[in-house]
C-alpha cells in the first residue's frame, strides 16, 4: 500500500482558491483526492477547481461560503457530504489579516480576525466531526503561521488568532485520537502569495530582512506546502497527532 495514496479520500480546503490553500488543494488532488474548495469567491473558486482538474482530474466541489459565519460553515459541511456522503481530511487554511498597531486596533477589527482565523477552525472541526467518527477516523490539518511562535507588533489579532490554531490543533488531538483522528498543525513561513505581497507593500523593508533571514535563500512558493500537507492528510502520518510543523525553510532555526 502507499501510504501517500489519498485516491478515494475527500478533502475540504478552506481558502482553496489561491495562494497557500491552492497549493495544498493541488498537491492533495494530486495524491488522488476528491477537493472540495471553500471560499467567498465564487469566480476564483471555479478558477481554481478548473486548474484543479487540468492538473489531476479528479472531482471537485465549490462551495461559496464565508467561514467567519456559522451558518456558512454548517452549509459547506452538509453540501460536502450530500455530493460525496464522506469528509476524510479537512484544512482550515481560510484567514484574514488586518495590520494595525494594537492601540489603534478596534474591537471589531479584532473579532473580525479571530472570528476568521480561529472560530471558523474550530467550527469548521466541528462541523467535519460526526462523520469522521462514523467513518472510523479522519485527519483535520489547522494552517497557522510563525506568528504561531513570534509576535507581531503590527498584527496582534492576527498573531494571536494564530497561536491559539497551536492549541486548538493540540487540543482536538487530545479530544478525537479515540476516534482515529489526528489533528496537526502547519506553520507556513514567509510565501510568495497575495496577502504576503500586500504586506510588504505595507511594511517597509519586510522583504529584505525576511530574505536575509531564510537559510535557503528563497519566499516560499505555495507548491513548497503540498509534501507536508500529504503527509498529513494520509496514512503515513497515522501515528502522529496534535504537533505543529514549520515549513520556513529555516526561518525558525535562525538567529
Amino acid at each position: 500500500m502507499d501510504l501517500f495514496d489519498l485516491s478515494g479520500k475527500v478533502a475540504i480546503v478552506t481558502g482553496g482558491n489561491g495562494g497557500i490553500g491552492l497549493g495544498i488543494a493541488l498537491g492533495l488532488a494530486r495524491a488522488g483526492a476528491r477537493i472540495v474548495i471553500v471560499g467567498r469567491n465564487a469566480e476564483k473558486s471555479q478558477a481554481a477547481a478548473g486548474q484543479i482538474h487540468a492538473a489531476a482530474g479528479v472531482e471537485t466541489l465549490v462551495v461559496t461560503a464565508d467561514v467567519s459565519h456559522p451558518e456558512h460553515i454548517e452549509r459547506a459541511a452538509a453540501e460536502t457530504l450530500n455530493r460525496f456522503n464522506r469528509a476524510d481530511i479537512l484544512f482550515n487554511n481560510a484567514g484574514i489579516n488586518i495590520r494595525r498597531p494594537p492601540e489603534e486596533m478596534t474591537l471589531a477589527e479584532w473579532h473580525a480576525v479571530l472570528d476568521a482565523n480561529l472560530t471558523s477552525a474550530f467550527l469548521m472541526s466541528k462541523a467535519v466531526y460526526p462523520a469522521m467518527k462514523r467513518q472510523g477516523g479522519g485527519k483535520i490539518v489547522n494552517i497557522g503561521s510563525m506568528t504561531s511562535i513570534f509576535g507581531a507588533s503590527f498584527a496582534p489579532a492576527y498573531a494571536t488568532s494564530k497561536g491559539g490554531i497551536v492549541q486548538l490543533t493540540r487540543s482536538l488531538a487530545l479530544a478525537w485520537a479515540k476516534d482515529n483522528i489526528q489533528v496537526n498543525a502547519i506553520l507556513p513561513g514567509w510565501f510568495d502569495t497575495e496577502l504576503t505581497l500586500k504586506a510588504r507593500e505595507e511594511i517597509p523593508g519586510l522583504h529584505e530582512r525576511v530574505l536575509a533571514r531564510i537559510a535557503q535563500g528563497r519566499w516560499a512558493q505555495p507548491a513548497d506546502m503540498a509534501g507536508t500537507a500529504i503527509w498529513l492528510a494520509s496514512a503515513a502520518s497515522n501515528y502522529v497527532t496534535g504537533i505543529a510543523v514549520p515549513v520556513d525553510g529555516g526561518y525558525t532555526s535562525t538567529l
